[in-house]
């Protein structure tokens, strides 16, 4: 039975995880949002991604049975997940979850992991593993800092408290709190929102945000190389006729 629900709405691609009860984060899940993510990357249709779980919970982190089996492959276990991790991050295209209950450990490192993260009131947020003795393995301690200052991460992190949705918002951990039976159309509302967008800008400010080293001098070479594309006449034209553009991502 397939851990990974896959539906195509339009240029949107809706990824669902399905691990009853709670979508715990196993290895074979893994494997599968690992598959199903990059052919919706290589696929020239798909022009933007979204994450979301089945049942009442986005993803309550690492299926902890199955974790404590591992024995000495646990370091392949976490290497797998940074890699998942660090993909969705890196993606070209445009990825947001829309996060439908508990968001727990690995859930809220992948929901981290996410461009834009959509909430509903039922949702929480929190990396817990310090109650186990362990601390994150798949960026919590490098994500949450960023997104919402190391003070307030330095607390969550600490005392492996979880936040509900209103206070994430609130921190600036999720950018909408929408009704639960409104959540997936709202995420794949904004999905083709980011679709309808000149593809090549959206995969340079990704890239832009991802590696802040690159300064200012990164900015202006991308900028210089972005002004010589069909998709930039095109945007130019179309403001200039005061209409629609349509980007084609070259």
């Amino acid at each position: 039975m397939a851990l990974i629900s896959q539906e195509q709405h339009g240029t949107i691609m809706l990824l669902t995880l399905d691990h009853a009860p709670v979508n715990s984060l196993s290895l074979p899940l893994l494997q599968e949002l690992d598959e199903a993510f990059n052919a919706a990357v290589s696929s020239s249709e798909i022009r933007a991604i979204v994450i979301t779980g089945a049942g009442s919970f986005f993803a309550a982190g690492a299926d902890i049975p199955s974790f404590l089996q591992l024995g000495s492959g646990v370091k392949d276990f976490l290497a797998h997940g940074v890699k998942v991790f660090d993909g969705i991050e890196h993606s070209p295209k445009p990825v947001i979850a829309a996060v439908n209950g508990p968001a727990l450990g690995g859930g809220n490192e992948m929901a981290m992991a996410c461009d834009l993260r959509i909430a509903c009131p039922e949702a929480r947020f929190g990396q817990p593993e310090v109650n186990l003795g362990i601390i994150p393995g798949w960026g919590g301690t490098v994500r949450m800092p960023k997104l919402i200052g190391r003070s307030r991460a330095t607390q969550l992190l600490l005392t492996g408290d979880a936040v509900d949705a209103e206070e994430a918002e609130r921190i600036g951990l999720v950018h909408h709190v929408v009704p639960s039976h409104l959540l997936v159309e709202h995420a794949l509302n904004q999905a083709e929102r980011l679709a309808s967008l000149p593809p090549l800008a959206l995969e340079a400010i990704k890239e832009l945000l991802s590696n802040p080293d690159l300064a200012q001098a990164g900015e202006s070479e991308r900028m210089a190389r972005l002004m010589t594309t069909d998709d930039a006449t095109e945007g130019i034209t179309a403001f200039l006729q005061k209409r629609r553009p349509q980007f084609r991502g070259r």
